[in-house]
């Protein structure tokens, strides 16, 4: 029994150690990117106006849509059924899953595309009244095919463990590709067109160092592979079963966001669009957490149930789970607090209409950044049916929601739909990886922290009566706010032992460095 114990601390040491290594390099990845998109939104909204940032918004809302459909939940299969294989070493299987994904994305990546661009005249004027978002269309059409194989090759890089690889290309190379190109195009006078062309380029720069990486790096997926007709007809079977619900989920998933600014652009206008999407991407802030661990958790757990080790998935999901609420706890009261000092610092005065819809977004941004873990444990277990139902339970709920109030309330109401409609979500499927695995993905020093939370919350609202709020006031007031919060996190006894050697991995890497 000591045996078996001594063994699984040991597993759960190395996969914890795994996790922290490549959440640094997530970490360095997703800041760099969120810089350089933040500059890049900044630079649209401030130098080409709120309606051009509305028409790109939609014009990524719908093409997204259609990159959901086209994908046939395809991806979302590959990148279970791959680290699925990995962990029981069928090569041959990993090679047929990876065949059968790149044949069928071929062919439907070109349909939807063609039926895009054929339908980009009757979208842009009968639904949203705007033939300026005509060409947006027309060209982000011409561009589906490679961006769904540039998804390809990324996820293949994370069923492989290869995070590194995937961080750089998809946080930090494409956004450097689109920054640069929109402020080349500006500067040489376009406009609608600078916002348009950095896009196309980003996402060619993702395919071509996608496939260059897989190419060289990953020799498993690449070559002949010899499976007789049976396992095949057994392989596919069970991938198409698991692949489409996931479709559907990748639709749904995308439309959680984005039915908002189909609503607001259908009943106001592509200006408040523009508004709203100020508060979106500060609010998407708090999936920066999960985003650090969820790169390789997702593969690595899957990779574990297939070995049956159901208590080491336990000890990291709720382990993660912690990690995630640490981080951003103190980033969500910012939120709540200096929305508008917030959206003044990242896009300017005329955008401070939207303080209201950040509080809502970060109230249901929060609740699903600590419960997205059991999302993940549901797609593990090969749950994507159930899921599909969740998503459409709550895209009914999204949709009616956002009908009645964004009439009355505007951008409001359309980031308090939202929130609702993430609560319920998140609920559902904590409530449900809790009856299939006895996973609720929390510990109990959780609540020791958010009590120790109470302290420098009080000095931050006691500060916040004395002075005005201005730009540098913001950032000095947070970094303090961020420091006292940490400081009283190590002095308290909120940390555990698997902390303090994820603390003490981290510092000698950096140190060695």
């Amino acid at each position: 029994m000591k045996l078996k114990e001594t063994r699984e601390s040991k597993e759960l040491n190395i996969s914890l150690k795994l996790l922290a290594k490549t959440s640094l390099i997530v970490f360095i990845g997703v800041i760099l990117s969120k810089i350089l998109s933040y500059f890049y939104r900044v630079i649209v909204a401030r130098y080409l106006g709120a309606e051009i940032y509305g028409l790109y918004s939609l014009g990524l809302m719908i093409t997204a849509l259609f990159i959901a459909v086209s994908s046939l939940g395809i991806l979302y299969g590959t990148l279970r059924y791959i680290p699925l294989y990995r962990g029981k070493e069928e090569w041959n299987k990993v090679k047929h899953i990876f065949k059968i994904t790149t044949t069928i994305l071929f062919f439907s990546s070109f349909i939807a595309g063609a039926i895009l661009f054929f339908l980009s005249e009757p979208i842009s004027i009968n639904i949203f009244h705007n033939p300026s978002l005509i060409i947006f269309l027309k060209v982000f059409s011409l561009i589906i095919p490679v961006s769904i194989f540039a998804s390809t090759f990324l996820l293949v890089l994370r069923a492989f463990e290869k995070i590194a690889w995937y961080s750089f290309i998809f946080n930090i190379l494409s956004s450097i590709i689109q920054l640069a190109s929109l402020i080349l195009f500006i500067f040489i006078g376009l406009k609608a067109g600078a916002v348009i062309f950095s896009y196309v380029l980003g996402i060619l720069g993702m395919l071509l160092a996608g496939y260059l990486v897989c190419k060289y790096q990953i020799s498993e997926i690449w070559g002949n592979y010899t499976l007789n007709k049976n396992i095949k007809r057994q392989i596919n079977k069970s991938f198409f079963s698991y692949s489409w619900p996931m479709l559907f989920f990748g639709v749904i998933s995308i439309s959680l966001y984005w039915i908002d600014s189909f609503v607001i652009g259908y009943f106001k206008n592509a200006e408040n669009v523009g508004f709203y999407n100020a508060a979106v991407p500060i609010a998407l802030l708090l999936n920066l957490a999960p985003e650090l661990f969820m790169q390789l958790f997702f593969p690595l757990i899957t990779k574990e149930y297939s070995r049956k080790k159901f208590e080491l998935i336990k000890q990291i999901s709720k382990q993660v789970g912690k990690w995630i609420f640490i981080i951003n706890l103190p980033v969500f009261l910012l939120m709540i607090l200096f929305p508008g000092a917030i959206i003044n610092l990242l896009f300017g005065q005329n955008y401070i209409v939207a303080e209201n819809s950040l509080r809502f977004l970060a109230i249901g941004g929060f609740f699903s950044s600590i419960f997205l873990i059991s999302n993940n444990l549901l797609s593990a277990i090969g749950k994507s049916k159930l899921a599909l139902l969740d998503m459409v339970i709550v895209l009914v709920i999204n949709a009616i929601l956002d009908i009645i109030f964004v009439q009355k309330y505007g951008i409001t109401g359309a980031a308090f739909a939202t929130m609702l409609s993430q609560i319920v979500l998140y609920s559902l499927f904590l409530f449900q990886a809790k009856h299939y695995l006895s996973i609720v993905p929390v510990r109990k020093k959780m609540l020791r922290i958010a009590i120790v939370m109470l302290i420098p919350l009080g000095l931050l609202l006691l500060i916040k009566q004395f002075i005005t709020i201005t730009i540098i006031n913001l950032i000095l007031i947070g970094l303090f706010f961020f420091l006292f919060y940490f400081f009283l996190i190590l002095i308290t006894g909120c940390l555990d032992k698997n902390d303090f050697m994820i603390i003490n991995t981290i510092k000698k890497k950096i140190f060695r460095k």
